[in-house]
């Protein structure tokens, strides 16, 4: 019988980490659901933990020969979903609760315009709880209003806290790795609803093995994929402020001094010339000078303006 929920894990070793979710998906009460696991891993670990759970619950378990990498494992275990909703769950995280898989079926019962639903959640860093991120009624507003409100900051938070209906879904982007959830929910709240759980239902766990940590301030990484993803959406984004600010930001805090720093990175994508305009005005501007909040914000705010005011002359 199809089920309603498709618990997607693509997974990459990490046995003990995948035994705390597993764990957690045995204990739901819940019961509507099954789980898909797509492993990467070059050894039989993450195999052998998934067969301890064959009992408990309906579990899909595919081996990638060869190894497909992220998010390219994220499309592979949607792929073999059967279920209506969709559910990434990154193999170290877990349910909060016993009820969490629960309060998310009740979400699409009593919310059925909504295509995306997702909830608050708590952090933790190797075994310890930091904080919960919940978000006011005023965010969830301008979510709603402007996907382009991410750019300030992604409140949304991991594909962890996210449950798709799947026939809406769109694939992640595989030529990203840094921005990948970020850009996929940019595509995914410019089409459809959402709903927010105010509950915190996910523990999401950090530690330093996470492509996350280990591709910060990597302008290898992180300049290709934020210039991909402005061309991909349109250099027109650039006219919403916060947009602006983000690549700023961006090149402020990567040190960027001389042009040929972008250069050396692009890796085939097209820069674009207001982005190279923003440079020339940062390069005017002494770094320490740059790295002091209010006088970049004010800075900032002039290119902006000199931006707007290109951008009409020349539409």
């Amino acid at each position: 019988m199809k089920p309603m929920i498709s618990i997607c894990i693509p997974a990459y070793k990490n046995a003990v980490y995948l035994d705390v979710l597993l764990r957690s998906i045995s204990l739901q009460k819940y019961a509507d659901f099954e789980v898909v696991v797509t492993d990467d891993s070059p050894t039989d670990e993450v195999k052998e933990c998934c067969a301890q759970y064959k009992d408990r619950f309906h579990l899909i378990y595919q081996k990638n020969t060869p190894a497909k990498g992220s998010p390219a494992n994220w499309n592979a275990a949607i792929a073999l979903a059967n279920g209506d909703w969709v559910k990434i769950m990154h193999d170290d995280d877990w349910f909060a609760t016993d009820d969490a898989l629960d309060k998310y079926a009740t979400a699409i019962n009593l919310h059925p315009a909504a295509s995306f639903i997702f909830s608050a959640f708590n952090d933790y860093e190797n075994g310890v709880f930091k904080q919960t991120h919940r978000l006011s009624n005023t965010t969830i507003k301008r979510l709603v209003r402007s996907p382009l409100f991410l750019f300030k900051k992604n409140f949304i938070g991991n594909p962890s806290n996210v449950l798709l209906r799947k026939s809406r879904v769109p694939a992640y982007d595989e030529q990203l790795k840094w921005v990948v959830d970020f850009e996929f929910y940019i595509r995914c709240l410019q089409k459809v609803s959402i709903h927010y759980i105010t509950d915190a239902l996910i523990n999401v766990g950090y530690n330093q093995d996470q492509i996350t940590k280990q591709v910060f301030r990597n302008r290898s990484v992180e300049i290709p994929e934020n210039i991909y993803m402005l061309n991909k959406l349109g250099v027109g984004i650039l006219k919403n402020v916060i947009v602006f600010d983000y690549y700023w930001r961006l090149f402020r805090n990567l040190n960027i001094r001389d042009i040929s720093s972008v250069y050396t990175h692009l890796q085939g994508n097209s820069f674009p010339q207001p982005l190279e305009k923003m440079l020339e005005w940062q390069f005017h501007i002494p770094l320490k000078i740059l790295k002091i909040g209010l006088l970049s914000k004010a800075f900032m705010s002039i290119a902006y303006f000199r931006f707007i005011i290109s951008y009409r002359n020349h539409s």
